[in-house]
């Protein structure tokens, strides 16, 4: 029990670098993996434009509807009630837009389209109120 015999902890004193254990590691690393994937799908679902790129060479697919040897699915009758219920459907947009935007004001591109205000026209009979 020499008084001047003493050692330093290298690992434990304040000054020491923070050290992680491997268990805490290898999860650190499994998170940021799983978070880079993440990331990756999240922009893939954002920009459809970029398209998809394969790297391996026995990926292929094949479009069954739309092969030489494809049956016709759809016939006039139905491809005409479609085009029917698309007018539809767009001029039904058309007058909702112009019903929650009534700041947009009706434009007129005929010239014989014109209106008179009855009531508080110059030449109106006097009325009592």
């Amino acid at each position: 029990t020499d008084g001047a015999a003493f050692g330093r902890n290298y690992f434990n004193r304040a000054s020491a670098p923070d050290t992680e254990d491997d268990e805490f590691a290898d999860e650190r690393a499994e998170v940021l993996a799983e978070a880079a994937a993440l990331k990756k799908l999240a922009a893939d679902y954002l920009h459809p434009e970029v398209g998809v790129t394969s790297t391996d060479g026995a990926a292929f697919g094949r479009n069954f509807f739309n092969r030489a040897s494809a049956p016709e699915v759809e016939d006039i009758e139905l491809a005409n009630e479609r085009a029917a219920v698309l007018a539809e459907a767009d001029a039904l947009k058309k007058l909702a837009v112009d019903y929650l935007h009534p700041e947009v004001g009706v434009t007129s591109t005929d010239g014989a389209c014109f209106g008179r205000n009855y009531f508080n026209r110059a030449s109106a009979p006097d009325t009592e109120d």
